[in-house]
Order: structure tokens, then C-alpha cells, then sequence
């Protein structure tokens, strides 16, 4: 489809085109219980994920000690900012009513990162159907024995794949290698060097490419399917990612109840995701639309260069569009949002769940992040700091404003509790945060940093 026909039908397009900021609002959007059945996955199935993560706890707790504190469940802390919350405002004319939170998946034990979450089910998930195939174990056994010499020789015989711009081939690298698999991750230009060590470190297989996270994919999936014993992790189409990810819903909302956080219709909850190729975001998005129906709001925070999931919905091509066929060039300092074409699996998912995104300049982001730290003393890395676009331009800006009056929320934003899901963050090295901020000083010290208050 030409630009011109493509613009007359979705006038976003123009502007992401132009390389503007965009606050998108999404017109696909309908009532939560109309667009869930469209959906084949279920509740069920979430609970199902939820109950697999329990029986791995045993073997999580002996392989990975720093998980012990929490018998060896992966999650995060949840924590209000009220300093970021008030630098918003006065930096930035944000007028954000209502609490906020950080959602610190920046802290996520084994991977440091949200794809600990789909990532680390989707092996797991994977190494029980084997075992459980192979008579490794039984069901009703503890599964701690996957931990034992026996089990890890077993799965040496197998191999792991999977395609990835950093933080998901740290997730699937650091568990496949705990379980005893041999693990190839396939990484792009855009990957951090320091991401790759660590991997390494591990004993994993890092195998570079020139081009984007595409090529990587490609180039994964098609290694995958020489050898019979190998598996690949497909971060656009797996369902297994999906609800892995769709699991942090359920813990959030024992987070928010214990934090005696209401969430209905006078309480209205809104949640802003980083997104790449829409995996994680998309899960969770699932999960949070189960549980809260239309009391939450969801918004995706992509970069300007790389806005893949904003452009497939919008345009209602999906994985069919790339953003290089608009004349962007996917490159983003933002290495785990990266990603230049969208799943058409998440998109197809959400496009009738998700309230809109925002699209955030690369220099923006270094400015959160200085800004979280000088606040509230956390670190998070440049893409998690996407979050935060969101929080800035949701009552502050005309089509947002439009938006809130659309839904009956103009009288109940201070009662509102937004939360900024921090998606990476604490495995980045000192040397590299200290790069980070002196970015950040750089951008603050330019002359265009007026533009980005």
C-alpha cells in the first residue's frame, strides 16, 4: 500500500512518518468483555502458567539462591515514586493527578528484566513437557530433581534457540543454561556488548549479526529447524511467552490489594508498557483486561525510530509493515525496544484492549532516567524509561484530555493510580550506567534540551 493510501487511512501515519512524538489514542478500542471473546486464550490458561511457575519454585530456590526470600517465585517490588511524580509536574507540566508507581521488573531476580517473566516460563514450560515425556519426573514429584546431575544430562542433549536484541536472549540464556541445555542466542547490531559478556559468562552461545533483531529472528528460527532436538523461542508468535507474561497480573493485584489500592469504576487504573515487538506488553495487557476489565487503561511507550506495534494496529497491517517501509530507520538507543516489525499474534490480541501509545524521543528517556534517580535513588535503563511518557502527557495533552472525557474519568483522575512498568534495568553494569548518566548531563547541557520540557 502506497503512504499517501496509507496515511489517508490512518493520519498517525504522517506523523510517525515526520519522526514527531506522538500521543496516539486507539479507535479499534471496545468494551473489555466484547473484545475478550474474540481472544481463545482464557483465564485457564493464565491460572494454568501461574500453577506451573509453583511447581518450578523448588527448583528455582536451589539453582538461583537470591530467589529463596520469595521461595523461589520471580517478582518484583511495587513501589510508589511521589518525587518523580512531582518532577513530572514541575519539570515537565505534566498536572498528573492520583498516585504513582514503579513497577520494578527492573529487579526481577535470575534476569534482571521483564522477560524473566515469558522467558523463563516458556523454558521451564518446555523442560516439564520433555521430562514429563522422558519420565524424568511425575507429576505430583517435587521438582527440585530438575536441578539434580541426572536431569541436567538429560537436557544436555537438547538445544535452545532464540532471536533477540538483549534482554529476552539474557532471560532465555541464563535459565536454558541452569536446566542444562545447550542455548544459542542469535543477537542483532543493536544489542548491548555488555549483555552479550554476560551471556557468555554463562556458558551461553552468542552468535552476532549485522542486521536488526529481524535478521536475528530469522536467522534463530531457521538454525532451529535444521536439528530435531532443538527449540525455538519465537518472542513474535509464542503463546507460552504470552501468558508467562499475562502471570504478573495476578501478582499485581495481590501487590495493589496489599497496598489497599482500590481498582473500579471511581478508582480507575492506568498502566504504561515499554514495547518491542509486543510480547511482554501484550501479556500483560491480557492478564490486567482479565482481571480489571475497562477500570484499567493501558497505553504502550515505543521510540520515535522504532514505533512498530503503533504502526501495525493503526495501520491494521500488522506484521505486513515495518517501520523502514515508512522511511524510519528502527534505531533507537532504546536496544530492548528495537525492533522494526510487530507480532501480528499480540497486535491481532490487543488491537481491541489497548486504550493507545506514545511514541519518545531517544534524549528522553536519558532525561527520566537522570530524573528517577536524582528522585527516588533507582536505576533503570533507557528503554524502561519509555514508561514514563505516558504518566507526562495523559492529562496533559488535548487528545489525551479527549480521551479520559470519552470514558467518564475527567471527575476521578485523583483517585486514579497509574503505574510505570520499569522493564530493565538492574544487570547493566557500573561502567555503563555511568555512561547512561553522562549521556543524560549531555542531553540536559544541549541546546535543544528546552525542547524536550
Amino acid at each position: 500500500m502506497e503512504l499517501a493510501m496509507l496515511e489517508e487511512k490512518a493520519p498517525v501515519v504522517r506523523n510517525l512518518r515526520n519522526q514527531e512524538e506522538v500521543s496516539w489514542i486507539n479507535p479499534l478500542l471496545t468494551g473489555t468483555k466484547e473484545a475478550l471473546e474474540g481472544i481463545e486464550l482464557t483465564m485457564e490458561d493464565v491460572k494454568d502458567a501461574e500453577e506451573r511457575l509453583q511447581r518450578f519454585a523448588p527448583f528455582i530456590s536451589r539453582v538461583f539462591p537470591e530467589t529463596r526470600d520469595r521461595d523461589g517465585l520471580i517478582e518484583s517490588p511495587l513501589k510508589e515514586i511521589p518525587g518523580m511524580k512531582k518532577k513530572l509536574n514541575s519539570t515537565w507540566g505534566a498536572g498528573l493527578t492520583g498516585k504513582l508507581l514503579l513497577k520494578m521488573d527492573s529487579d526481577l531476580a535470575v534476569a534482571g528484566s521483564i522477560k524473566a517473566r515469558g522467558g523463563i516460563y516458556e523454558i521451564l514450560k518446555h523442560a516439564e513437557d520433555l521430562a514429563l515425556e522422558h519420565g524424568i519426573v511425575k507429576p505430583g514429584e517435587n521438582y527440585e530433581k530438575f536441578a539434580d546431575p541426572e536431569a541436567k544430562e538429560f537436557f544436555s542433549r537438547y538445544s535452545v534457540h532464540v532471536g533477540s536484541t538483549g534482554n529476552l536472549g539474557l532471560s532465555i540464556g541464563i535459565i536454558s543454561a541452569a536446566v542444562g541445555f545447550h542455548v544459542f542466542v542469535h543477537m542483532s547490531q543493536d544489542a548491548k556488548q555488555w549483555k552479550k559478556d554476560l551471556l557468555r559468562s554463562k556458558g551461553v552461545e552468542v552468535i552476532e549479526y549485522a542486521g536488526d533483531y529481524g535478521a536475528a529472528v530469522k536467522k534463530g528460527r531457521e538454525e532451529a529447524e535444521k536439528d530435531p532436538y532443538s527449540y525455538f523461542v519465537d518472542d513474535e508468535n509464542s503463546v507460552n511467552l504470552f501468558l508467562g507474561y499475562a502471570v504478573a497480573a495476578l501478582r499485581l493485584r495481590k501487590q495493589l490489594e496489599e497496598c489497599e489500592i482500590k481498582v473500579d469504576e471511581e478508582h480507575p487504573l492506568f498502566v504504561y508498557l515499554p514495547c518491542g515487538v509486543g510480547g511482554a506488553p501484550g501479556g500483560v495487557t491480557f492478564g490486567l483486561k482479565l482481571l480489571y476489565g475497562d477500570n484499567v487503561h493501558i497505553f504502550y511507550e515505543e521510540p520515535v525510530q522504532a514505533c512498530c506495534m503503533v504502526l501495525g494496529i493503526a495501520t491494521g497491517l500488522h506484521s505486513d509493515i515495518c517501520v523502514q517501509d515508512i522511511g524510519l530507520s528502527g534505531k533507537t538507543e532504546a536496544d530492548g525496544l528495537a525492533v522494526g516489525r510487530p507480532s501480528k499474534f499480540v497486535g491481532k490480541t490487543v488491537e481491541h484492549l489497548l486504550s493507545g501509545e506514545f511514541t519518545v524521543e531517544d534524549d528522553r528517556l536519558y532525561l527520566y532516567m537522570k530524573a528517577l534517580l536524582d528522585q527516588e535513588h533507582i536505576f533503570i535503563e533507557p528503554s524502561s524509561c519509555a514508561a514514563f511518557a505516558g504518566p507526562v502527557r495523559i492529562e496533559k495533552e488535548e487528545a489525551c484530555r479527549k480521551y479520559l472525557e470519552e470514558q467518564g474519568l475527567s471527575g476521578k483522575m485523583e483517585k486514579a493510580t497509574h503505574i510505570a512498568w520499569a522493564t530493565g534495568g538492574s544487570l547493566v553494569p557500573e561502567e555503563v550506567r555511568e555512561s547512561y548518566l553522562k549521556k543524560a548531563a549531555e542531553v540536559e547541557d544541549s541546546s535543544d534540551a528546552n525542547q524536550l520540557k
